[in-house]
């Protein structure tokens, strides 16, 4: 196929030919889409029906888990049809969609994060300011603009990747329509205009992400000048769910984009992009559960389980 018109369909990855791998991938992908979808749902509803937590932390957290659960839902059911129906295919349209969902949600989410940094520095930096900076009316407008800034980003990157040519086939080396996989199949004389894009790209998530460090360089030389142990480890302890989902996001992502991409499947590329595609959307309900007292707290009042008791023996609890 020399060019893109002529594609109707991409071949993506296969776990496994054998119909009982096939099978075993269909259900440790439907118990990790369960698990992020409970524990998503969780957080949203506990916070929406607890007005003790609807404050600016609360309402960016709300945000986080949907865009997690857009996240996973933009890979992983199709997947899971896939291997289920013993079939690889997926739809030009349903590529294109893919690759400007999955965009806009995880760009979406590390700009949330660096929203949620700066929510920190103005909580434990300027704590006497605080909700003169962080009322409901800037809170929203800061979500909004996010939210629709990544719409704007996400269809430019959208159109330059499918605007190539693609002379290597169809057959995409990953599980979803990944862009770097996509690219590997273009012409070179079409690729030059989605490397810009990417280039964009890093220098827009490098900005993000160097604000994140500047806020919590302030966090922390805030919290070495609080004269009462308490005082620090209360102020570290509101700072240590957001500082692991960042760590996470970062750590996984750059691990995917960086590495040297290979000619033929890799097993590596694949447990990869499984890592920093379902991985965070799955871990970021535990993260913040785990470590916050009022989440739990409203969780155990909204579910009465015993996972989120104050027992210090459950296995769940740190």
């Amino acid at each position: 196929m020399s060019n893109q018109t002529n594609i109707t369909e991409f071949l993506l990855l296969g776990f496994s030919d054998v119909r009982e791998l096939q099978i075993l991938h269909f259900l440790v992908f439907l118990v990790l889409y369960l698990a992020a979808l409970t524990g998503n749902l969780l957080i949203i509803t506990a916070i929406a029906l607890d007005h003790h937590l609807h404050s600016p932390m609360y309402f960016f957290l709300i945000n986080l888990s949907i865009l997690d659960l857009g996240t996973i839902s933009v890979t992983i059911p199709k997947s899971m049809a896939n291997s289920l129906m013993n079939t690889r295919s997926i739809s030009y349209s349903g590529c294109v969609a893919q690759v400007f969902f999955f965009v806009f949600f995880a760009v979406s989410d590390f700009a949330l994060l660096t929203v949620m940094a700066y929510d920190l520095y103005v909580a434990i930096c300027k704590p006497l300011h605080y909700e003169a900076i962080m009322n409901r009316r800037a809170c929203v407008q800061m979500a909004a603009n996010a939210w629709i800034s990544i719409i704007v980003y996400s269809s430019l990157h959208t159109r330059s990747t499918f605007a190539i040519s693609f002379c290597g086939g169809n057959e995409v080396n990953q599980f979803f329509c990944e862009i770097p996989q996509l690219l590997k199949l273009a012409c070179s004389d079409t690729y030059f205009g989605e490397v810009e894009v990417i280039i964009l790209s890093a220098c827009l998530l490098l900005s993000c992400f160097v604000l994140i460090i500047l806020s919590y360089i302030q966090i922390f030389q805030t919290v070495l000048r609080i004269p009462t142990e308490q005082g620090r480890h209360k102020a570290l302890s509101t700072c240590l769910p957001h500082l692991i989902v960042v760590s996470l996001f970062v750590s996984t992502g750059i691990f995917a984009y960086l590495k040297p991409t290979s000619s033929s499947p890799s097993g590596l590329d694949l447990v990869v992009a499984v890592l920093y595609s379902v991985l965070p959307p799955v871990m970021n309900p535990i993260i913040y559960s785990m470590r916050n007292k009022e989440i739990k707290a409203s969780l155990r009042k909204l579910t009465g389980w015993r996972l989120f008791s104050k027992n210090k023996m459950s296995i769940f609890l740190l």
